[in-house]
């Protein structure tokens, strides 16, 4: 079971980091199409990125992934749109869960261990840092997310590596590249504008 959770959720994270660097490079209208179907791919694959977090007790990174669907609707729901119709209602239901998701995360994590006091934590707060101000950023259209996703990315994939899945670190080192590719590109895109 767990050789298959870790096919779906790296499979499906990968795909997402590359639906969205390619579509830096995109005619507008290619562009969010390949943004909407990286959002969804992102969505589907959370369920097993929290059972493989949960099961080894890394409550900060799985409250995070789980904490973050509001942003990625979020973010789903601004692409659909164009970013032209902002829906205060849910900006403000996507910040509190993602402060509550945070809050939950870290403090039943330093309950449980008595404190951040193990590299997997310090790994896992990179992980939170990175995930929910990437995908806050993403969804508000803005280059800083890929940077974030780098933090994410490279936190992630020393985690992985700690807890022995090697299928997800893998899969994150790619998607670091692909983060990369894709900031490099919305930098070009910028400095053309």
């Amino acid at each position: 079971m767990d050789f298959i959770l870790q096919i779906w959720g790296g499979s499906f994270y990968l795909l997402n980091k590359i639906l969205f660097a390619v579509s830096e490079s995109q005619q507008q209208r290619l562009k969010k199409k390949l943004k909407i179907i990286g959002w969804i791919i992102y969505i589907l694959g959370v369920p097993a990125w929290v059972i493989i977090l949960v099961g080894h007790q890394n409550w900060i990174a799985a409250s995070i992934e789980a904490g973050g669907i509001p942003a990625m609707l979020l973010g789903l729901y601004n692409t659909y749109h164009d970013h032209k119709k902002p829906h205060k209602g849910f900006n403000l239901l996507v910040t509190l869960s993602t402060y509550g998701s945070l809050a939950f995360g870290v403090l039943y994590s330093v309950n449980l261990h008595g404190g951040i006091t193990s590299m997997t934590q310090v790994l896992e707060l990179g992980v939170m840092l990175g995930f929910l101000l990437g995908s806050y950023y993403m969804a508000k259209n803005s280059t800083k997310g890929w940077l974030f996703f780098m933090l994410m990315n490279l936190s992630m994939a020393s985690l992985m590596l700690l807890q022995a899945k090697p299928i997800l670190m893998a899969q994150q080192l790619l998607s670091f590249c692909f983060v990369f590719y894709g900031f490099n590109k919305s930098q070009r895109r910028i400095n053309q504008a």
